[in-house]
């Protein structure tokens, strides 16, 4: 598995994150899944050179985690876990460090790599930024957090305005990032802004339903054209991505959708989260690919130029 320096953390982390959040949730959410196997698909993909791992004290999964590295050296894996902010009424210092240790408890660890506030929105930011983030840097100093991160509520801030916020202050080492093949929105807002300023950066909504289902995937497309956001005569709507798999560009358009995303200019991690061992195979695989062809970027990028309104959810 190739790696790659996560921004100005300097740590050293695999292209793929495993994902512990998304609609599996490690299989937890799959009917019939036992935590064993749960467990086994983190092994899995630490067994393939995977060392960056992804969860959240919302997702249920920190304990699956917990017990997946056992066994292995702490030091060679990246830990990311976040502290929800959508919780009723306002956040306190002791929330967040009780919030804190359940993690560090249920993850059997001393500390974690990044602590994000997870899902902050554009109105709730300068009083988090206020009262909050120098709770996290207390925590830094004690050693229990090594980086600060923050993540967005891509569904209901699509055109990344909190992110957008979060870029004139100096204070955020990672940001994980709604971006995908169909909503590539991000790119000038976010990414840029990251390479100049040397932020991590971590991929989510690389393969949701959109991309995985053909059939949703039109509807989908059928609304952009209704909303003026995709021009009918950049795509053949009753194949949309088919020349990505006729001309043997890609496997699938999974595939094609996570190496369009691993190597775009200012991607660090592309977070991949499945209970399904062949899945996991086949997303690995795809992350470990060679880029499209440019020609292929292009005309992507041109398709879903001004898409917007849609995370792929």
């Amino acid at each position: 598995m190739d790696t790659i320096t996560l921004g100005r953390t300097n740590l050293e982390v695999s292209v793929m994150g495993m994902g512990g959040g998304g609609p599996s949730r490690l299989g937890s959410r799959d009917n019939g899944i036992e935590e064993a196997e749960s467990i086994a698909i983190v092994k899995q993909a630490l067994d393939a050179g995977v060392n960056f791992i992804d969860t959240a004290e919302v997702y249920g999964t920190e304990d699956i985690v917990g017990k997946a590295i056992k066994g292995h050296k702490r030091e060679d894996i990246v830990i990311s876990t976040k502290k929800s902010t959508w919780e009723d009424g306002p956040m306190s210092r002791e929330v967040v460090i009780s919030s804190l240790e359940d993690s560090l408890r249920r993850l059997d660890t001393d500390y974690v790599d990044i602590y994000h506030l997870h899902g902050l929105r554009l109105e709730q930011y300068d009083a988090y930024v206020q009262d909050i983030v120098p709770v996290l840097q207390d925590m830094q100093q004690q050693g229990k957090i090594r980086y600060i991160g923050v993540t967005e509520a891509w569904n209901g801030d699509k055109e990344h305005a909190m992110l957008q916020r979060a870029l004139q202050d100096d204070i955020w080492d990672v940001f994980m990032v709604g971006f995908n093949l169909l909503n590539q929105s991000a790119r000038e807002t976010v990414l840029q802004p990251c390479i100049e300023k040397n932020i991590g950066t971590l991929m989510m909504f690389v393969v949701r339903r959109a991309l995985s289902l053909p059939d949703y995937f039109k509807e989908v497309l059928q609304g952009l054209v209704e909303s003026g956001e995709l021009d009918p005569a950049d795509i053949d709507m009753t194949d949309p991505l088919g020349f990505l798999t006729a001309d043997g560009i890609a496997e699938s358009i999974p595939d094609a959708a996570y190496r369009f995303c691993r190597y775009e200019p200012g991607v660090h991690v592309t977070l991949s989260g499945t209970g399904n061992p062949k899945h996991l195979q086949e997303n690995i695989a795809s992350l470990q690919r060679p880029p499209l062809p440019p020609e292929t970027v292009a005309r992507l990028k041109h398709i879903f130029r001004n898409v917007r309104s849609v995370t792929g959810q």
